[in-house]
């Protein structure tokens, strides 16, 4: 049998593909295989084990996933390969047809996973586990940093919104969540640890205490009182689950900052209703308008989908148009793909793939001249950023604002995952990047 000894001379190389809650249950697993003494393997070494945590967002998704568990193969042939996640859970036959893969584990088994890496070491036969999606029930805690500043806190799993163009529910299973008593000491270690900042995530966080008697505006008051934390983020949030009180409640609190994330997916209601999403663009408009009323220099992004079935070029430019109307920040634009099983096949008029592409460029157009306008206003203020912990290549630190502005100056380590105030100075031309000085 394998002990410990043994794990303690391996070492391990972890890839993520996909959203915040697959970061923060990829650290989990890295700190599971860390308990039983597998160290994470450094720049340039080679591992003994390789975890791939995969999306199932997108058919390209699933396409971006084979290619990178194909090339994880072939660069690190005598390495273990386990393969995880959405894409794992709804296609594991798949996967495991692909040469070079040892272990593949569903959603449900992701904390299982340094135990089927021992079993494997001990027996060396293939590994596949995966929950059927009526059994998945199980919510599987993550407060995890890995090699970043922020901790990603998991509040909640799984999804009872059947859109018509997602598979997300059937790879994650029915909405669970943990309790906020839970959740709080979660917080108080990370807290402990030395945590500054903790982003809220999960597959559909507003749908939090679901079955029971709290809610997510119990779990947001909950964690303000945290000692020691000093930022909260809420990820991505549906706006019919983004409540009037939860909006008023961060805007007062010194520890929320004034940054949402709201998926639109289309600024046209016939779009919406046959994407089946749960709200109109009236209460979109309204609660984007909440936001700016009580925070104004709140930063929101918005997810969008271009060209889904039915999105014909009159429902386009409508909901163009709105989308350029709203007072948001960026938008995170996603050309439509088809997915099978989906209510969206069902769907009769077919955009063509070139007709999407440039409706994506439009839309990142707007993104563009949105998120340089809210760039522009914040040049020349001093604002607070909490800077990560590594230096780039060039000697540089990099860090966000509370509004979420990508800020950087020249490294000193004393300020790894401190607070500092800067003065944001000019765009460096990379991306959303901005020079600063320290105050």
């Amino acid at each position: 049998m394998i002990d410990k000894t043994t794990f303690g001379n391996m070492t391990a190389e972890y890839h993520t593909l996909g959203c915040k809650l697959n970061f923060a249950e990829t650290s989990t697993i890295g700190n599971l295989l860390q308990s039983k003494g597998v160290r994470t393997a450094e720049r340039g070494e080679t591992p003994d084990i390789c975890v791939v945590n995969t999306c199932t967002v997108t058919e390209l998704a699933h396409k971006k996933c084979r290619q990178e568990i194909r090339k994880l193969v072939t660069k690190y042939p005598k390495a273990l390969m386990v393969v995880t996640g959405c894409y794992a859970q709804l296609k594991s036959d798949e996967i495991k047809q692909i040469p070079g893969v040892d272990i593949v584990v569903g959603n449900d088994q992701k904390h299982d996973i340094a135990d089927f890496v021992e079993n494997w070491f001990n027996e060396h036969r293939p590994i596949v586990e995966v929950t059927p999606l009526k059994d998945m029930r199980k919510f599987i805690p993550s407060c995890s940093r890995g090699d970043r500043t922020r901790y990603f806190l998991k509040v909640q799993d799984g999804c009872d919104y059947y859109c018509s163009y997602c598979a997300i529910p059937k790879a994650r299973g029915r909405s669970r969540s943990a309790s906020v008593a839970d959740l709080v000491k979660q917080a108080e270690l990370a807290a402990a640890e030395g945590g500054k900042e903790i982003v809220i995530t999960g597959v559909n966080i507003g749908d939090f205490g679901k079955g029971s008697t709290e809610t997510f505006l119990d779990l947001v008051k909950a964690l303000d009182a945290v000692e020691g934390i000093e930022r909260y983020r809420i990820s991505s949030l549906e706006p019919d689950l983004l409540t009037d009180d939860v909006i008023e409640y961060t805007s007062t609190s010194k520890k929320f900052m004034p940054h949402f994330h709201i998926p639109l997916q289309s600024g046209s209601d016939e779009m919406l209703k046959l994407m089946r999403r749960h709200y109109n663009r009236a209460l979109f408009a309204d609660k984007v308008a909440k936001i700016k009323a009580l925070m104004p220099d709140a930063f929101i992004g918005v997810d969008l989908i271009t060209g889904m079935r039915g999105e014909t070029e009159e429902v386009f430019k409508d909901s163009r148009d709105f989308v350029d109307s709203l007072d948001i920040t960026r938008l995170h634009v996603f050309s439509y793909s088809e997915r099978p099983d989906t209510m969206a096949l069902k769907i009769p008029y077919v955009v063509d793939q070139h007709v999407k592409h440039l409706r994506t460029r439009e839309m990142m157009a707007i993104s563009d001249r949105k998120l340089n306008a809210f760039t522009q206003k914040y040049l020349g203020t001093v604002r607070e950023v909490l800077f990560e912990h590594t230096e780039d290549k060039y000697g540089m630190m990099k860090g966000f604002t509370d509004n979420y502005l990508r800020v950087e100056v020249p490294a000193d380590h004393s300020l790894a995952n401190r607070l500092a105030k800067v003065r944001l100075i000019e765009p460096t031309g990379e991306d959303d990047l901005i020079r600063g000085e320290l105050v």
